[in-house]
């Protein structure tokens, strides 16, 4: 079942943006070589607390596991859920931080991928069409449009330029569960899926290969990488449908005040 939230509920998801968008501000600002991935986890569990909210991804249950970390991390050739731990990052690595807050009873959840260094130059252009592709498929969150809408914009223009469009992981509702109807995939047809109405509120979070679009799953559980252990790229922010057009709730104005001074990491 898809909820439609209230005005005044999409502020409460808004105000976690912001919160988020803080959190992620302060993990980047500790992004460098010699890092590890449980470092960066830690700065954002304090964070996150410190802001008197709790981070989303904390003890969330799948089957029987749950999760036991604040933050996804997956560094080059890891699509999505990467577990923080004693990985120590590189020059030339690009890393992937997905995060989400929980308060007054409503999540926000978003993405973004940073490259330290001297990232490869082809591995740059995959973070930028991807992060391009969440606008192109974020401007189609209208009331009337439907979900294939979105995920079409992503898939067309990445495959255009030769990515490979993960199928098996998906965006998704967001508001009392991190996790809500409907799934709203990075491809897909114009005019098929679930209709977008007014109130809805979605994660669009485009997930891009620089190879191929298959992935596989580690022996965790949880770490699923790129097939053919090419980069991936990930960007996500979560996005209300009003009257007025498609609304990101989450925001990346506090990441990019820390790239453009960072001399560790990429403006991209």
């Amino acid at each position: 079942m898809i909820y439609l939230k209230t005005p005044e509920e999409m502020a409460i998801i808004q105000a976690n943006g912001e919160i988020l968008g803080k959190c992620h501000a302060e993990v980047a600002k500790a992004i460098q070589p010699g890092v590890t991935t449980l470092a960066l986890d830690k700065i954002a569990y304090e964070f996150i607390k410190d802001n008197g909210a709790h981070p989303s991804f904390l003890n969330y249950q799948v089957g029987n596991k749950k999760y036991a970390y604040s933050l996804c991390i997956s560094v080059n050739d890891v699509v999505v859920h990467g577990l923080p731990g004693e990985l120590v990052l590189q020059e030339g690595d690009i890393i992937s931080i997905d995060a989400g807050v929980y308060k007054n009873k409503f999540h926000a959840d978003s993405a973004y991928t940073y490259g330290i260094g001297n990232v490869a130059a082809e591995v740059q252009k995959l973070m930028q069409v991807t992060k391009e592709s969440l606008y192109l498929g974020l401007n189609q969150a209208q009331a009337g449009k439907r979900v294939g809408d979105v995920g079409n914009a992503v898939q067309v223009y990445t495959e255009s330029l030769g990515y490979g469009v993960v199928r098996e992981l998906v965006g998704h509702g967001v508001g009392k569960s991190l996790h809500e109807s409907p799934e709203v995939p990075n491809y897909g047809r114009r005019g098929d899926g679930a209709k977008l109405k007014e109130g809805m509120v979605i994660a669009i979070e485009p997930m891009i290969n620089l190879g191929k679009r298959q992935i596989s799953v580690d022996k965790d559980g949880w770490t699923i990488r790129t097939i053919d252990r090419k980069a991936s790229a990930h960007f996500e922010h979560t996005v209300g449908v009003t009257a007025a057009g498609p609304k990101a709730l989450t925001t990346f104005a506090y990441i990019e005040e820390v790239l453009k001074t960072s001399t560790v990491l990429l403006n991209i």
